[in-house]
């Protein structure tokens, strides 16, 4: 490893365990990101296209070169292309995820889905309104299995426009049908952008963005709004519980079992079977004092907001905690896995599960969950996992872990503002708080581990701007301190008053990477209370460290609902000044929000101070030159 460590990451855990891996002789993210420069410039630009067998092609940038691919596709074209293929990926993994819980909820409401009940039927029947039907007068059961098979219908072609669209303001939907971006059917918005970018389909790069905004919010207010309210109805609605983070959350007596991805379908039956009087007494038979369960990436997130888990880390964690020699095993299910984690667990005595039947890696053992076989196949992958903990080596646990508060959501925080908006609308109106940023997305190692992250939401807290997060960035923060009742201290004057007042942090812990359309849903609160577009509001989402398809359709869907975003990372687009200029300015015309690419979060701070600022001013509020 040629960088010193600090150089890499901001986090203490992170620096000691980099050190440790490269002691250990264990290749990491930064290790193969070194060995993979200088990358691809064309690539980089978005100028290469390999979707034919008469490629792969690249269109020279300085004009020496080809400046058409073989059937004759211009820069605009292919950058546009690879960009909507990018957005397609990106929605149908979040998509695919929410199908996932649809498919459980109807396996409760069958009752072949042993261990999995309805957690909040209160939800369920307010959803189940949202899709027009009533009910009354109805069971539990019955009604989930009418539910799931309503939202199975969003997922096809035979809807003008995906049902929860509806939560979105008039306005902004108005405007979605003017310019023909109204989603119709999740997956026929994906299958339709795949379609288009095939060779000899669509060739129009204005036309073919169109549709990547029309695939992106069939994710948004499609398939992750659904993984996401299914997820309630199933595991509960978060509220907000203690928890601790970093690498110090695993235990030197204890068996160590940590969940990895996405989908808490795997992750809250490990739960159930590590709270089980049978498996806790086998661990103290031993020679443990317990069994402790952690979480790094989004699945983590998932039992943080319900149930206080600890998390370990975020995406870029994930092998050093490995390295920490105490991990007895590793569950995971899709999405974020890095395929080197077998090889890396290889060298310390950790067992690899994989559980997912459409994710399978190198040197992990595969045992599929279903709904079926969650409940019993938990309780045996734990019971191996107790077994695992006599074959430990020598392990190093290197700092003490960090508190933190987790788990808001809509509810809880307009449950905290005494059931309406309303006191949040009046802080925004006495500049008390100057506006609300959703920062969201994973890690990069372009971008030294967490810096982006913490550095972006500590400037805008300090300048009474209210910051939620979700994801990755939501562990970074934890880890900085940013999400106990003390960190107002480190907020400005308005937003310490509020937060105060209120017994909350600064900054509110949302949920998994599909949680950020809760941000989505309190935006449009806001904007129905003041009677206005989400374009109007002094809101701004941020990326500051994202790096994949999935994130590229989170900005997508946040810019096509009417928020301004800022992206760490520039998107491989530079090959096309024409789509350059439509993402960045010309956008503002057709939806009311653009994209702007900042890497230094110093700069993106002062961005979106900027742009609070002009709305507030737009809005007729209380303004500050910034």
């Amino acid at each position: 490893m040629s960088k010193a460590y600090e150089e890499l990451t901001i986090t203490e855990d992170g620096r000691k365990l980099l050190k440790k891996a490269e002691q250990d002789q264990v290749e990491t993210v930064w290790d193969r990101h070194q060995a993979q420069q200088p990358q691809c410039g064309y690539c980089d630009m978005g100028l290469s296209c390999r979707i034919c067998a008469m490629g792969p092609c690249r269109v020279d940038p300085f004009g020496e070169g080809p400046q058409k691919g073989v059937c004759g596709a211009d820069a605009d074209i292919i950058v546009a292309r690879n960009l909507c293929r990018m957005v397609a990926a990106g929605a149908s993994s979040h998509s695919d995820h929410g199908r996932d819980l649809v498919e459980v909820l109807a396996g409760v409401a069958k009752g072949t889905a042993p261990g999995y009940t309805i957690r909040d039927e209160g939800k369920l029947r307010k959803v189940a309104l949202e899709y027009g039907i009533n009910p009354e007068g109805k069971d539990v059961l019955p009604l989930a299995g009418e539910l799931a098979w309503a939202m199975m219908e969003d997922y096809g072609m035979r809807q003008e426009q995906i049902t929860l669209l509806k939560r979105a303001p008039e306005k902004r939907r108005e405007l979605w049908k003017k310019i023909g971006v109204t989603p119709r059917g999740i997956d026929r918005e994906t299958s339709e952008m795949m379609h288009r970018t095939h060779m000899g389909v669509d060739n129009g790069w204005q036309s073919l963005l169109l549709q990547a905004l029309r695939n992106a919010l069939s994710d948004g207010w499609g398939g992750s709004m659904i993984a996401t309210e299914v997820s309630d109805i199933l595991f509960g609605i978060p509220t907000p519980r203690p928890t601790m983070v970093n690498a110090g959350v695993l235990k030197q007596d204890q068996v160590n079992i940590i969940v990895h991805g996405h989908n808490p379908v795997v992750s809250e039956m490990i739960l159930k079977a590590c709270e089980s009087p049978e498996m806790l007494a086998l661990a103290e038979a031993k020679g443990a004092s317990g069994i402790n369960l952690a979480g790094v990436c989004c699945t983590g997130n998932e039992l943080l907001m319900r149930h206080g888990v600890p998390m370990a880390g975020n995406h870029l964690m994930t092998e050093l905690i490995l390295s920490t020699g105490a991990v007895d095993m590793m569950l995971v299910d899709y999405q974020c896995i890095m395929p080197s984690l077998g090889t890396v667990a290889a060298c310390y005595h950790t067992k690899m599960i994989s559980t997912s039947d459409k994710a399978r890696f190198p040197g992990m053992e595969h045992r599929e969950f279903h709904p079926d076989n969650a409940r019993k196949l938990a309780e045996e992958l734990v019971k191996e996992a107790i077994e695992n903990f006599t074959r430990r080596g020598k392990v190093y646990i290197p700092v003490e872990p960090v508190p933190a508060i987790g788990g808001f959501s809509v509810e809880t925080i307009v449950g905290a503002l005494g059931g309406t908006p309303e006191p949040l609308i009046e802080a925004i109106k006495a500049g008390k708080i100057r506006g609300a940023v959703g920062i969201v997305g994973c890690n990069n190692p372009k971008i030294k581990h967490d810096h982006g992250h913490v550095t972006l939401t500590k400037r805008l807290i300090e300048n009474d701007i209210l910051v939620v997060d979700t994801g990755c960035v939501s562990v970074a923060n934890a880890k900085a301190g940013f999400k106990v009742p003390e960190a107002i201290a480190m907020a400005g004057p308005g937003l310490k008053e509020v937060c105060g007042s209120l017994g909350i942090p600064p900054v509110l812990h949302l949920g998994s990477c599909v949680d950020n359309v809760r941000i989505l849903v309190l935006a449009s609160a806001l904007a129905d209370a003041l009677d206005v577009d989400i374009s109007d509001l002094p809101l701004a989402g941020a990326a500051p460290e994202w790096y994949s398809e999935k994130a590229v359709t989170i900005g997508v869907y946040f810019v096509a609902s009417g928020v301004y975003t800022v992206l760490g990372p520039m998107p491989p687009i530079t090959g096309s000044l024409n789509v350059v200029n439509l993402l960045t300015e010309g956008l503002n015309d057709v939806v009311g929000a653009a994209f702007a690419v900042e890497p230094d979060p110093e700069n993106a701070a002062l961005l979106i101070r900027r742009h609070i600022e002009g709305k507030r001013k737009a809005l007729g509020l209380s303004s500050i030159k910034v």
